[in-house]
């Protein structure tokens, strides 16, 4: 400890952080209880405040992880409760507390089964280096988070989320934010939240401004989610009751949930070509309708919304799964037509000089992100919201695939960041992230980043690649195909 470290009373007590490359950091201030034992599967209850200051230099545990995509998450601190995983970090660049600087709140990805604040590509020094409050917090994900059992809470990890930026509103101005001046964002799962909390009753005035990278479509019915928590259930050798699954280890139920592949399941329908176990719930309560419904009638129309996606959001994963190369005729249209009525055709008419591989990576990429984010964009701005559009479009060894935007908002070219951009990366790399970052930021703070916003007569979007511009949406073929096929709620057939 270091007699000028700094010193921050919270509503649980007094936290005590670092100065880092200017910046005032605090790591691991709970938000809530940890949820074990009665709490296990209930909605967050609020922290236990403490007596004298709590050390906050070292980040929470992470909450169970799938192990289908290792992480490299650092060591908690010594004496931690390993299940103490509600827990939030703070990155400052000014704790006068009269400051009110815009503040920034991360949610990460991760196919809501992995992810954490701890990991290395979500440090918030560059962030906060642009006068911002930069917070990132962990929250429940896979079957502790979103696993639908009866007895317990839906979408128990949207819940988390909601808990936090209630710790936000009610704390960040001791660290010098402005509580009134909210923006919550994330990629991937995280952009799923950001869409979700948008719509959810519970989480209302708890933020003004929106960002959802690469929003993931996949929003579950509750007859679907019982189905895949029955599956999780029957690998793990338990009933599907509240009981049974609070008396198992997180280390069972995980390893059961990572057991069960959608592809086994074609009695879910579209949903088995998904890949994904976890969504939120549209459970009528928590989550009361899919996002783009409930924007369009009127839903967040007095929170400033940015949105957009990659251009190649699929490649990242069929390089995870080694399909690059390997994609056959077969494989597309089975593909093609399972994901979209009558989709061999449409897409074959839509792309007529596109091979196998190429279709096949545009229809998952549209299915999954593309289309979603679109479609956010314009239910927001047919209802009259303040609405901004992007397509990430930069050339990297993967082309501009899933996930490329976290290491240019974050300018940290770490883990992810360097296996998509090498280390160093290049210059021309660096001042698109830096071009991206201040943008970002900017809406953060005025609610204009900076373009013209999206509208349906016009579909303004701001294309980030090596010469960045503004143009009508890019992907207009995939725009015409998905049109008349609203997204909504992904159910059982």
């Amino acid at each position: 400890m270091d007699v000028g470290d700094p010193v921050v009373r919270t509503g649980g007590g007094s936290v005590r952080g670092r100065i880092e490359d200017g910046i005032a950091v605090f790591r691991g201030i709970p938000y809530a209880q940890p949820p074990a034992g009665p709490l296990r599967f209930a909605a967050p209850q609020p922290a236990v405040p403490w007596d004298g200051v709590r050390d906050a230099t070292a980040f929470g545990p992470p909450p169970p992880q799938s192990g289908l995509m290792p992480l490299l998450l650092p060591e908690p601190a010594p004496g931690a409760d390993p299940q103490d995983w509600l827990t939030v970090n703070v990155w400052s660049p000014d704790l006068g507390v009269r400051q009110g600087l815009p503040v920034m709140v991360w949610i990460s990805g991760g196919a809501y089964r992995y992810g954490a604040s701890g990991q290395a590509s979500y440090d918030g020094t560059q962030l906060a280096k642009q006068g911002v409050v930069l917070v990132t917090f962990n929250h429940r994900i896979g079957v502790e988070g979103f696993a639908h059992l009866p007895g317990a809470p839906a979408n128990r990890g949207l819940l988390d989320d909601v808990a936090a930026l209630r710790w936000v509103r009610e704390n960040i101005a001791q660290f010098g934010g402005d509580p009134e001046c909210v923006t919550v964002f994330g990629q991937s799962a995280g952009a799923g939240a950001v869409a979700s909390l948008l719509v959810m009753p519970a989480a209302a005035g708890l933020f003004r401004r929106a960002i959802a990278q690469s929003l993931s479509g996949t929003f579950f019915s509750p007859a679907l989610a019982a189905e895949v928590t029955a599956s999780i259930a029957a690998q793990a050798g338990l009933p599907v009751t509240l009981e049974a699954f609070t008396a198992a280890s997180s280390d069972v139920l995980t390893s059961a949930a990572d057991a069960v592949s959608t592809r086994d399941h074609p009695e879910w329908g579209v949903a088995a070509y998904c890949g994904v176990t976890f969504s939120p719930v549209v459970d009528g309560e928590v989550v009361p309708a899919a996002p783009w419904q409930a924007l369009a009638a009127g839903a967040a129309r007095d929170v400033d919304l940015l949105t957009g996606h990659t251009r190649d959001e699929y490649r990242l994963f069929m390089e995870f799964e080694s399909l690059r190369g390997r994609v056959t005729e077969e494989m597309a249209t089975e593909a093609l037509d399972g994901i979209l009525h009558d989709g061999n055709r449409l897409y074959r008419v839509a792309y007529p000089d596109a091979g196998p591989e190429e279709l096949y990576e545009l229809v998952y990429s549209d299915w999954l992100f593309r289309m979603p984010s679109l479609h956010l964009a314009q239910a927001h701005a047919v209802a009259g919201g303040r609405t901004y559009l992007y397509e990430l479009r930069n050339e990297g060894p993967l082309g501009a695939c899933h996930g490329a935007d976290v290491p240019l908002v974050f300018g940290t070219y770490r883990e992810m960041g360097e296996f998509l951009y090498g280390s160093p990366p290049s210059e021309s790399t660096v001042a698109l992230g830096n071009l991206l970052r201040a943008e970002w930021t900017e809406f953060a703070r005025s609610g204009d980043p900076g373009w013209s916003p999206y509208s349906i007569g016009r579909r303004l979007t701001r294309s980030y690649a090596d010469q960045p511009d503004v143009v009508p949406y890019p992907e207009h073929a995939s725009m015409h195909l998905w049109d008349q096929r609203r997204l909504g709620v992904t159910g059982l057939p």
